[in-house]
């Protein structure tokens, strides 16, 4: 990266900005000219929105810039969250041209909050897939190899992120989708706890699996655009306001881990890890005790999760396209198959996985009494090839869908806790490995915390093709 600008951290260009040292039409500039030469190489943003940002920069309150938390930052959005006037896919051909009339609350919030939205990232076909790549705009490319995949389904805001197109991303998260892609891209990714952002504007108001979060290159800035983020919405039936003033601040101020208990499982889903991605994020986990940590390897299962979280996904896909079922014949293989199959399920199966579900969350709630966060690797491979649709194998065990290599990260959103996913260091190929620091429910700050020590541990760097 050569641009000053566009190399910046987002805590450093609203710094700059506060200070006058630039303006947010030049950071406009720099990050425009960023995905001048960086989006044809990696496919990340889909729909670019270059005048609408710099009428949204005229726009900005003179003194926007001392209040607002994210002035003058450009942000993209996932291409499955409404923006008022820009095109909304949802990565599907049957939506291509469509254009909101209104955002998503999110979107609002991020507007309220001094962001300049500069476009929309590639998804995989509603979100569904954990490779990012759909028959509308095909393949994003991981920046680290672009012969690999970024994962998904937010692989488009990571790689944005990633690379310099902008500072900040918005994404979403259901099984794994900011997680993995924020550790395959060596970035920083939070799933929040639901309800912390609103998600009106998605199907399913009393939905908390599927929530909304941010990519960032450091945890810094996952906190600010965090504080851009959240807030009550009284409108919304599961909304709840954080119990901090700004996550940045608790970031900023967590300088060591004295007297956290953290647990580190390799493998809670029992399916297997890479040998060296254990070995990495082991290596990172322990590191913490430098600042102050008491880290221990525990036993630790929440395998049982596998078969609920399956069927109550299969219930929130039905949910989430009840209106298009009609329209089943016109998506792809991927989506329409996870519609059917949800299709299938009976009031028994879903109760079934239910209480099943409250049982693997007790196992979680009893782990929490005795260690304060919980860390594993975010993703039990590293990135593989593009043209997969998910990794052959995982610990030597066979896999046959993409959903199972996934489980480390959806047996979190299961059990309805929150997890940041940072970058701990680097295979032996140079890609980065990505841990998954899990805390109770409103612990995000404090999650981010540990992150910017993992980070200031295990520096990985600028990817190697951007």
């Amino acid at each position: 990266m050569t641009n000053d600008l566009s190399a910046r951290c987002a805590v450093a260009l609203r710094d700059a900005l506060r200070s006058g040292e630039v303006s947010p039409v030049e950071v406009l500039d720099a990050h425009l000219a960023a995905i001048a030469v960086q989006n044809p190489k990696f496919n990340a943003i889909v729909t670019l929105v270059e005048d609408q940002a710099r009428a949204s920069i005229a726009a900005l309150p003179a003194a926007g810039a001392q209040s607002m938390p994210l002035y003058g930052l450009p942000v993209v959005i996932k291409d499955v969250t409404l923006t008022k006037g820009i095109r909304t896919t949802f990565g599907s051909p049957a939506y291509k041209d469509y254009v909101p009339d209104e955002d998503a609350a999110v979107v609002e919030r991020l507007r309220k909050a001094g962001a300049i939205i500069l476009g929309k990232t590639n998804t995989p076909e509603f979100a569904t897939g954990a490779n990012t790549v759909n028959a509308l705009f095909g393949a994003t490319r991981n920046p680290w190899n672009p012969e690999l995949s970024p994962a998904g389904s937010s692989g488009g805001s990571a790689v944005a992120v990633a690379t310099g197109m902008v500072p900040l991303a918005q994404g979403t998260d259901f099984g794994c989708s900011i997680r993995i892609p924020a550790a395959f891209c060596g970035i920083v990714g939070v799933r929040t706890t639901g309800g912390l952002i609103p998600n009106r504007g998605m199907r399913l108001p009393w939905d908390g699996g599927q929530v909304h979060g941010p990519l960032a290159r450091s945890a810094e800035d996952a906190a600010l655009m965090l504080d851009g983020m959240t807030g009550l919405d009284p409108l919304w039936p599961i909304s709840a306001a954080p119990p901090w003033r700004s996550a940045l601040d608790i970031v900023q101020r967590f300088d060591n881990a004295k007297g956290l208990r953290i647990a580190y499982v390799s493998d809670i889903a029992g399916f297997g890890v890479d040998k060296e991605i254990d070995d990495i994020c082991r290596a990172a986990v322990l590191r913490l005790e430098r600042d102050g940590a008491a880290v221990e390897e525990v036993a630790f299962s929440a395998a049982d999760g596998f078969a609920p979280y399956k069927v109550l996904r299969g219930e929130w896909m039905v949910g989430q396209q009840f209106e298009r079922l009609d329209m089943l014949d016109r998506f792809g293989p991927n989506l329409g198959g996870n519609v059917r199959d949800g299709l299938k399920l009976t009031v028994r199966d879903t109760a079934a996985a239910e209480n099943m579900r409250e049982k693997v969350w007790r196992t979680f709630c009893d782990l929490f009494g005795k260690y304060d966060y919980l860390i594993t690797p975010a993703a039990p491979v590293p990135p593989y090839p593009l043209t997969k649709d998910f990794p052959d194998e995982v610990g030597g065990h066979t896999l046959d869908n993409y959903i199972d290599w996934i489980a480390p990260a959806f047996l979190v959103t299961l059990v309805g806790f929150p997890a940041a996913s940072v970058p701990g260091g680097k295979t032996a190929s140079g890609l980065p490995v990505g841990l998954q620091i899990v805390g109770p429910r409103f612990s995000e700050p404090q999650l981010l915390g540990l992150s910017k020590l993992v980070q200031a541990a295990n520096p990985v760097g600028w990817p190697t093709y951007a």
